[in-house]
């Protein structure tokens, strides 16, 4: 199956050519309307970046950027204190703004009334908690098992910052897609012989040797990707609690176990690494700095291609329900607003402003969503 030309493509500097092969599809589900095309016209230029610039973060200092994303900064930026008695009173204030997505289900349900459901899942926060090590990031047996049900009824996919490898061996499951590094590398399953070639996918094998459709648009970008993870861990190697990890398309500098007094050097390392690859970018989220290519692909950019390869993006009869917990996934929760045809659940149990529609406040109120989404769709006749 091919895919839309006014799909938003990857913009490169100067993209090299790219193959076009297949992309996958959920086995339960035909597509809308076949024969649409994935444009190579659609890739653009972009400038240069100028060295060192925080990407998305430019009015702040680096040290303030930081800060904005621990939760205990965040709550005084939000002249709120957290450590009160006061703070089940703000959370319900801001529910009014973003209600439970548990307590909205019956409104959720009759928004999916003659519709097929698309799940899309972030990982870390979501479907299991914020450790101290990433490495350590471990989901439940009951959470893998829901995630296992709902995926039986509703194509699902966990789309994460991390390695699509790393995140594909922490949740265990062969029926879902994946897609790592904030959407820059996605393995579908292999489509029908009947569908139409897309571009920007190889017909590859997955790690249990089955095999499926890889799209990866940042693939020229690794070389350089593994410069910088090397230079980092070089770099900050004296700074204790410092954690650099390999996301393969992005290099994740993990501060949460660093003295907050360290922080400014963390960032001064990071920012003095870039300035000798222009064609990088620097984010920031949950206690975490990311290097990522400058391409105008994130986990929205990443629904919207899921979306497309499944026949799914221009149907009616499609609600597609994107949950996560990170300033990252408001790509995802902003996608679904801006074209009025989906939710977005923002996980927190701290009030923050979000593109989101609803709220669950941990994973554990995740799973009770999940669980509610497999008994919506047994009762149905």
């Amino acid at each position: 199956m091919d895919l839309k030309a006014n799909h938003s493509a990857p913009i490169l500097a100067d993209p090299t050519p790219i193959n076009k092969q297949r992309l996958g599809i959920h086995d339960s589900l035909l597509p809308c309307s076949p024969g649409t095309i994935f444009s190579q016209g659609l890739f653009l230029t972009l400038p240069w970046k100028k060295p060192g610039v925080l990407d998305d973060v430019r009015s702040t200092s680096w040290l303030d950027a930081m800060k904005s994303s621990s939760p205990r900064n965040r709550a005084k930026n939000n002249g709120i204190d957290f450590s009160s008695n006061d703070v089940d009173v703000a959370y319900r204030d801001w529910m009014l703004k973003y209600p439970s997505a548990l307590a909205s289900f019956e409104q959720i349900a009759n928004s999916a009334k003659g519709k097929r459901i698309a799940l899309f899942l972030d990982y870390d926060g979501t479907l299991s908690p914020i450790v101290n090590n990433p490495d350590h990031a471990f989901m439940s047996n009951p959470m893998r098992t829901a995630v296992r049900n709902v995926a039986k009824y509703f194509p699902t996919a966990i789309i994460s910052g991390r390695s699509r490898e790393k995140v594909r061996k922490f949740v265990g499951l062969k029926e879902l897609y994946y897609a790592g590094s904030h959407g820059m590398d996605i393995m579908g399953p292999v489509r029908p012989p009947t569908d139409h070639n897309t571009t920007g996918t190889v017909r590859s094998t997955n790690e249990e040797g089955k095999d499926g459709n890889l799209f990866q648009p940042a693939s020229e970008f690794l070389p350089m990707i593994n410069e910088v993870f090397v230079a980092l861990v070089e770099i900050t190697k004296d700074i204790k609690g410092v954690k650099v990890e390999d996301n393969k398309f992005c290099v994740s500098v993990h501060y949460r176990n660093v003295d907050e007094k360290s922080w400014q050097t963390v960032a001064q390392y990071v920012q003095e690494t870039l300035k000798q690859y222009p064609r990088l970018r620097l984010t920031h989220g949950r206690m975490v700095l990311e290097v990522r290519p400058v391409l105008k692909w994130d986990k929205g950019k990443a629904v919207e291609f899921l979306l497309e390869s499944l026949g799914l993006k221009n149907c009616d009869d499609v609600l597609p329900i994107y949950v996560g917990d990170d300033r990252t996934d408001e790509d995802a929760f902003k996608f679904l607003r801006d074209s009025d045809r989906g939710y977005g659940i923002l996980v927190s149990s701290e009030p923050k402003e979000s593109n989101a529609y609803y709220s669950l406040r941990d994973p554990s109120e995740v799973m009770k969503f999940m669980k509610s989404l497999v008994m919506y769709k047994e009762s149905i006749p």
